[in-house]
């Protein structure tokens, strides 16, 4: 019993687990920082903002945001205090293992949201219930990817997370850098497809068009575009809009 307790200590790395955090929230910063210094994003950014103002001075709001931030917050600290440190490795690894492993496990995660999002959130259950509070926002904006029910934010984070741990036994323990690319793409691609952008234009036509995907899907709750990160599944299983 001692020597299994030893060697489940030996391989829990919470250093790499803090350094993964602390480079997290300075690359978000960092990327934020540099990316609202380009006019035409600056001007979404500013019209994100009055929509948000809005949508906050309704009651259904702050509760919702409020509720569903704390849940992940709880989870977030339990990934990186608990979860993380037995999945993460500070030890140098082959370059072309980074996005690999990004894709793999961008890849396997989505297949599953996939599945979750179109037969559980969509279905005939409760969970339809829970999903269509976030359906409320038939025209979504930035504060919308916060606007979900605490439930949802949980079983989304909870996927995430099991997926980065079924992997990393899998594939090994992965590097700090696959995990903060990992990380910083997962929940800014789920904020991006919540914005209002109208750019119609080079080089921001493929942001507009991401956008509007899943634009598409809160229409309705009849209405596909599942995936949250790749179009492959709606365009593999027929539901792509």
């Amino acid at each position: 019993m001692e020597d299994l307790l030893t060697a489940a200590w030996s391989s829990y790395n919470w250093l790499g687990s803090i350094l993964a955090l602390v480079a997290i929230i300075a690359l978000t910063k960092l990327g934020k920082l540099l990316v609202f210094k380009v006019p035409a994003l600056a001007e979404m950014k500013r019209l994100n903002r009055e929509e948000y103002r809005v949508k906050l001075k309704k009651d259904k709001y702050p509760p919702i945001i409020k509720a569903s931030q704390k849940i992940g917050l709880y989870c977030n600290l339990a990934f990186f205090l608990i979860i993380l440190p037995f999945c993460i490795t500070l030890t140098a690894q082959p370059l072309w293992m980074v996005p690999l492993h990004l894709l793999a496990i961008l890849l396997v995660y989505d297949f599953f949201y996939y599945l979750m999002h179109r037969f559980w959130f969509h279905g005939n259950g409760s969970m339809r219930q829970v999903h269509a509070v976030h359906h409320q926002a038939r025209s979504p904006t930035y504060i919308d990817a916060h606007y979900v029910h605490p439930t949802e934010t949980f079983l989304g984070l909870a996927l995430f997370f099991s997926t980065i741990i079924a992997m990393s036994l899998l594939l090994g323990k992965l590097h700090i850098v696959t995990v903060v690319l990992l990380y910083v793409f997962y929940v800014q691609i789920n904020q991006i497809n919540h914005t209002m952008v109208k750019l119609p234009y080079f080089p921001y036509k493929t942001l507009s068009w991401i956008t509007a995907k899943h634009h598409k899907h809160h229409e309705s709750m009849q209405i596909g575009n599942y995936a949250s990160i790749t179009l492959i599944y709606d365009k593999l299983f027929g539901t792509f809009e």
